[in-house]
């Protein structure tokens, strides 16, 4: 065994006891509940960013038209109030 294979298990080896009393904290004797708490709050998070990168969106859009000098809401046509018919 190298020092270098030696290094990595030791590495693995506090990585997995870490992970365990981490695991042994959060949850205590209820190790049942593991799954379900952890794809829960896979779920939220995963809903958190959607609804930040849709509202980052929507602000770079609202800002990149501010910049452009146009109305984000306006449908690029001419207003009813600035056609002009002739009867």
């Amino acid at each position: 065994m190298t020092a270098q294979d030696y290094d990595s298990q030791l590495l693995e080896s506090v990585a997995v006891r870490r992970r365990r009393l981490r695991d042994a904290l959060v949850f205590g004797t209820q190790r049942q509940r593991r799954t379900l708490d952890e794809r829960v709050g896979r779920v939220i998070a995963g809903m958190v960013i959607a609804a930040v990168l849709c509202a980052g969106c929507v602000g770079w859009s609202f800002v990149s038209h501010r910049l452009m000098g146009q109305d984000p809401y306006s449908g690029g046509g001419p207003t009813p109030s600035s056609s002009h018919t002739s009867r």
